[in-house]
């Protein structure tokens, strides 16, 4: 009988480390949001961009407005739970949320997201 430490025994992989993209209106609490995710845990760190032009068709006409990009590090496992906390957060009819894999990085770094998520 093998014992679970074998070589033919599955290893557990850790949780994949993922970005999740969003905007804000340039004018909302982007820090207050920010701070949420990350005190519910579903995010290691949101960083909160410069105030920007953004340039979208929204029901048929093209629009522009300030917005700030919101960029939320965190891990595959709190994508679905990030994704309903973020849409009762969320200003927006329909806001950005782009999943984005992080394939690689720094050991240490991947781990913090991990070990800060919980996962």
């Amino acid at each position: 009988m093998a014992s679970p430490l074998t070589p033919d025994a599955p290893a557990h992989s850790p949780s994949p480390v993922v970005i999740v993209l969003t905007t804000l209106p340039a004018d909302a609490d982007a820090a207050a949001f920010a701070r949420t995710l990350v005190e519910e845990r579903l995010a290691a760190c949101v960083s909160v961009g410069a105030e920007m032009q953004s340039v979208y068709r929204w029901k048929g006409s093209v629009e522009q407005d300030r917005e700030r990009q919101i960029v939320v590090k965190t891990v595959r496992e709190m994508v679905g739970p990030l994704k309903t906390r973020m849409a009762t957060l969320h200003p927006y009819e329909v806001p950005e949320f782009l999943v984005i894999p992080a394939n690689d990085g720094g050991d240490a770094y991947l781990d913090w997201v991990r070990r800060s998520t919980g996962a």
